[in-house]
């Protein structure tokens, strides 16, 4: 695929690419001329490895024989070389014959990691009301790096709007002094609200009503769906599973089960686990 977001310097747009873009954007500009064939390969290299980035980075290259002056005030001593600009500034670069690994340390360095995209999605889901997109976009993030206070916060953020109160809990436990600022302050007090709702008197009295009454299928699904809708969704499917497992005819129970493992986000393990838990019953 062709790579949208490579310029070719020249006299005319130097001065606003390498001067003026470069203070909104990185510029990665790669030095080559046709009969360096080792410069050819690395601007094709470089060409492949940041397509995707165009929110982050301009690909500039600059062919050295037709653009002899351009390169000569970079000082250029050989090919091939590769320089990162940002405001107007070199910050850092590469020279000589590359490695596709050299080459992707250069390009780490700089360029955003694939959980700074996701947790960018994952924060623009949460500011839309997805929180079930928010957490998918989230838990990989945090999958590539469990360690990042702001993965961390954003992915109890979803948690708690899907419900899943005990894994907020133990992301915010796990959040050092140093990161517990304002919006963790405010996810602490979202986490005591949720524990408040998740325990409502109408799911306690329906939890009163079925200990006494352990086979009432009705009793069941009311409390199900209580757990449900307050995201309880682990609740819910624990108490359905072992409906449908006593009793295999029960329709209304496997469909309200089906119901709730639908409502999970996309990558929720807990949709994996019941769908093993149901494949087992079937087979």
């Amino acid at each position: 695929m062709q790579n949208s977001n490579i310029v070719e310097i020249n006299l005319e747009n130097f001065q606003q690419i390498i001067l003026e873009d470069s203070k909104q954007k990185l510029v990665l500009v790669s030095f080559w001329a046709a009969q360096v064939p080792e410069s050819i390969e690395l601007k094709d290299k470089l060409a492949a490895a940041t397509q995707g980035f165009d929110e982050h980075l301009i690909y500039a290259t600059i062919d050295c024989q037709a653009q002899e002056k351009i390169a000569q005030q970079f000082g250029i001593q050989g090919l091939p070389t590769s320089i990162f600009i940002k405001d107007g500034q070199p910050i850092d670069g590469i020279s000589g014959p590359q490695t596709d690994e050299t080459i992707q340390q250069f390009l780490d360095k700089h360029l955003p990691k694939p959980q700074d995209k996701l947790l960018a999605q994952a924060k623009q889901a949460l500011s839309d009301d997805d929180a079930n997109s928010a957490y998918s976009f989230a838990i990989q993030a945090y999958q590539l790096d469990n360690k990042r206070a702001d993965i961390q916060l954003i992915l109890a953020d979803a948690c708690l709007d899907i419900g899943k109160i005990d894994e907020a809990k133990s992301l915010l436990d796990a959040i050092k002094m140093i990161d517990q600022d304002s919006y963790y302050q405010s996810l602490m007090a979202k986490l005591e609200l949720a524990e408040e709702a998740a325990d409502s008197p109408e799911i306690k009295e329906l939890e009163q009503a079925l200990a006494n009454d352990a086979t009432n299928v009705e009793l069941i699904h009311k409390l199900a769906a209580q757990y449900s809708q307050v995201n309880r969704q682990e609740d819910a499917l624990a108490l359905l599973f072992r409906q449908v497992q006593k009793d295999g005819s029960d329709a209304d129970s496997k469909k309200l089960l089906l119901d709730v493992m639908k409502a999970l986000p996309d990558g929720d393990p807990l949709a994996a686990k019941y769908r093993r838990k149901l494949y087992t019953l079937m087979y």
